[in-house]
């Protein structure tokens, strides 16, 4: 079905408010500051970052070879492929969920296997993802209390609200068929009701991946499957807490700041990060950022290296393997989802 002009004006929108917000954080970095702090970062911090963040890359591979291993061997090359695929085009869409429902497409053209199992796959692996992500962010809030503001703490409450919900009804629709139609449209109906951003919420929770009786199956035992969520567990906590955590810690001390304690700086970065789930604007480009900046001013930390650190974060962890999955993505008829 062809977009119709609301929808072009919508995403349209999206985009410039996105673009609009980035570009204005980037006003406020003094970049011959920033290019003079990373010049006097010694050779061996710029070689940890660098090595923290290609760890965190091929963990967040091995998530999909979880998925997937009850099924076929996926090896490491094909899992980054799909992986860096999905990240593109969640780059594209207004919300993390939306993005993966082209992952089921993505992973049986890399792999061949079945669809019905690779939409079984894909299924468990947003359920997992929004599960952890949400319980992990849910700890952070946590922790943050009376170190950020009460209007950005409600925010974040709703963006982790709304990944364990996702992850709830994902696990569920997969698992128990008869139920998913009730469950979606109750939550449906209860995104409606917030303001401004509900009728866009119920839009996402409705457009939640089918899953056909084929896949059934596949998916009750993948859910279920303790071996397949610890392994997934791993892999996510290498890519979501342990490299970004590392990477702005090295990051922070490389421009003179720190946040205290820090063992709790990478439970700070998941919620903080927690905005993108909120189909604000593509991949929440802009709006993460100065979200996390928000949080971090919160916590302590200057603006002057607030900035120049969230956006150097986002920019190896998220951006950079955004810009290598198009390759693997444009290989793909991208029409046809």
């Amino acid at each position: 079905m062809a977009a119709s002009r609301r929808d072009i004006a919508v995403s349209v929108l999206q985009y410039g408010v996105g673009l609009a917000a980035l570009a204005f954080l980037l006003t406020q970095v003094e970049f011959a500051t920033v290019n003079e702090r990373l010049r006097a970062t010694s050779p061996t911090t710029l070689a940890a970052i660098a090595a923290v963040t290609v760890a965190g890359v091929g963990s967040r591979f091995d998530t999909w070879r979880a998925v997937v291993a009850p099924f076929d061997r996926l090896g490491l090359l094909a899992a980054g492929r799909v992986d860096l695929a999905v990240n593109f085009v969640n780059q594209l869409l207004p919300s993390r969920l939306s993005g993966r429902l082209a992952a089921p497409f993505i992973l049986r053209a890399e792999t061949g296997i079945d669809y019905g199992d690779a939409t079984a796959a894909a299924g468990v692996h947003t359920g997992i993802y929004a599960v952890l992500y949400g319980l992990t962010s849910l700890v952070g809030l946590a922790v943050a209390v009376g170190r950020i503001g009460t209007g950005l703490l409600l925010v974040l409450a709703l963006s982790t609200g709304l990944y364990l919900l996702a992850g709830v009804v994902v696990l569920l629709a997969g698992m128990n068929l008869t139920v998913l139609d009730r469950v979606v449209g109750v939550f449906a109906g209860l995104a409606a009701r917030l303001p401004q951003i509900g009728s866009a919420l119920a839009a996402r929770i409705r457009s939640i991946p089918d899953i056909t009786e084929t896949s059934a199956d596949a998916f009750g035992r993948l859910s279920t499957d303790a071996s397949v969520w610890l392994r997934y567990a791993v892999g996510w906590a290498g890519a979501l807490v342990v490299a970004p955590g590392v990477r702005v810690w090295l990051l922070l001390g490389s421009f003179g700041a720190a946040v205290e304690p820090v063992v709790l700086l990478p439970l700070y970065l998941v919620t903080a990060y927690s905005i993108t789930l909120l189909p604000l604007t593509p991949g929440g480009i802009g709006v993460t950022e100065a979200t996390a900046t928000a949080v971090f001013l919160g916590l302590g930390v200057p603006e002057s290296v607030a900035i120049p650190v969230i956006f150097l974060d986002r920019f190896l962890g998220v951006y950079l393997p955004a810009l290598l999955g198009w390759y693997p993505a444009a290989e793909l008829d991208l029409s046809t989802l």
